[in-house]
């Protein structure tokens, strides 16, 4: 690799270890696996190399670990699963943390986790390409610093883990430039406190959408819910245990659509028949919707309570949007103060990882469906992209650390 790099720019080996302030084209030789992305999915990937004796370099577009939680979630978010499936490999989370750990717990654990596996990501690196060169047989990873400065990186090997929800996705509606109240995306909102006494319209019947309604019930605002599809929702809990981890008990001994029957009935005793509220259930159950679409169930944390009483309103589709009012597809219109888009994230893989076929250039997930969808040709690697949160990313991060191993004797990371 050295004499790669000698022969690329005529430069000799000490040059290409030095690192100046301004633009850097000359590349830097990273022995180790090259990280993209210093979220759970980036950290777990790290730590299990750490464990094998494999040092590795993660980048990091934003200042700071776990962006997306640090800077773009609410401030009423707790994780929606128990802990015991949402904690990372090798290290869990502390026994004194309550069950549904808070947006500050969780990333206290993780900063701890990084700590504790001396995890040190180069933040405000932002890669801007990153394709495999055959003439050296290496992958090329280039990015950008908050200066504009750009900086190559060479190494072997490349995990990309920057995960399912990169960018957020926000939908064009005809009208949006007219209305005159605030419009934001659930990345921007932190409490329905600013929202006190204002009819709000949350676009989205997800598990965020569902959440960010009960906060602004709790805020004294009047939230109207659009559920454009059909969604199940299921109780957090049944008879004492986490509806989730009863699901995965179940699963040991029963086929899936016996315990989707079985969950289907629970809910309907427990939160009754959603359809009478504008809230109709897909054809498939929610375990096997979620296996072949990926699309997760709603867990109630009390917002159907909220849509029994009429506190929240059900409404159908936008169809256009004016200065103060919402036209939707049933012919309903009514005013608003604000709309929040609670329409979920998308990779944005595609847009810089490029001469692979690994990631579906419509959604920028992998074209191979879990659990096969973790490795690629020539070193290229994903974690956290298995559509089953971080239970699905401590999967892949074992496995990739184990293939690494398995491919070379590397023992540590050399950048400058």
């Amino acid at each position: 690799m050295e004499e790669y790099l000698k022969e690329r720019e005529g430069k000799s080996v000490h040059d290409y270890h030095q690192v100046k302030m301004g633009k850097v084209t000359r590349p830097i030789w990273v022995r180790g696996p090259v990280i993209i992305g210093a979220g759970p999915s980036g950290l777990a990937a790290a730590a299990c190399l750490k464990q094998k004796g494999i040092q590795s370099l993660i980048l990091e577009r934003d200042k700071c670990l776990a962006s997306m939680w640090q800077l773009k979630t609410y401030d009423r978010l707790r994780l929606h699963l128990p802990k015991q499936f949402c904690q990372l490999p090798l290290m869990p989370f502390p026994k004194n943390f309550p069950s549904y750990p808070t947006k500050q717990q969780f990333l206290a654990y993780l900063k701890a986790y990084a700590d504790h596996f001396d995890i040190k990501p180069a933040f405000r690196k932002t890669v801007v390409s990153a394709d495999f060169d055959h003439g050296c047989g290496y992958w090329r990873v280039r990015t950008q610093g908050l200066k504009k400065e750009e900086t190559e990186y060479v190494c072997q090997w490349l995990i990309v883990a920057t995960g399912e929800n990169a960018e957020k996705v926000v939908p064009q509606i005809e009208g949006m430039d007219e209305f005159e109240g605030p419009i934001l995306h659930t990345s921007s909102y932190k409490s329905g406190s600013m929202f006190c006494g204002k009819n709000v319209l949350v676009v989205g019947c997800g598990n965020s959408g569902m959440e960010v309604c009960l906060d602004l019930c709790n805020h004294n605002a009047r939230p109207s819910l659009v559920v454009r599809d059909t969604v199940h929702i299921l109780p957090q809990h049944m008879f004492g245990k986490s509806t989730f981890g009863l699901s995965m008990s179940l699963l040991r001994w029963f086929p899936i659509r016996l315990v989707d029957k079985f969950l289907l009935v629970m809910s309907h005793l427990m939160l009754g028949d959603t359809a009478r509220f504008g809230l109709d259930r897909p054809k498939f159950g929610p375990l096997e919707l979620k296996n072949l679409y990926g699309k997760t169930p709603v867990l109630d944390v009390g917002t159907v309570a909220h849509i029994k009483s009429g506190k929240i309103k059900v409404c159908r589709g936008i169809k256009l949007l004016t200065k103060h009012s919402v036209e939707f597809v049933d012919g309903n219109i009514e005013n608003f103060d604000a709309i929040i888009f609670a329409t979920g994230y998308k990779s944005n893989v595609p847009s810089w990882l490029k001469g692979t076929d690994m990631f579906c250039e419509k959604d920028g997930l992998p074209r191979k469906p879990f659990p096969n969808g973790w490795k690629g040709e020539n070193g290229l690697y994903a974690v956290g992209f298995t559509k089953r949160g971080l239970l699905g990313a401590s999967i892949d991060a074992k496995r990739i650390a184990e293939d690494i191993q398995h491919s070379s004797k590397a023992t540590q990371t050399t950048h400058v």
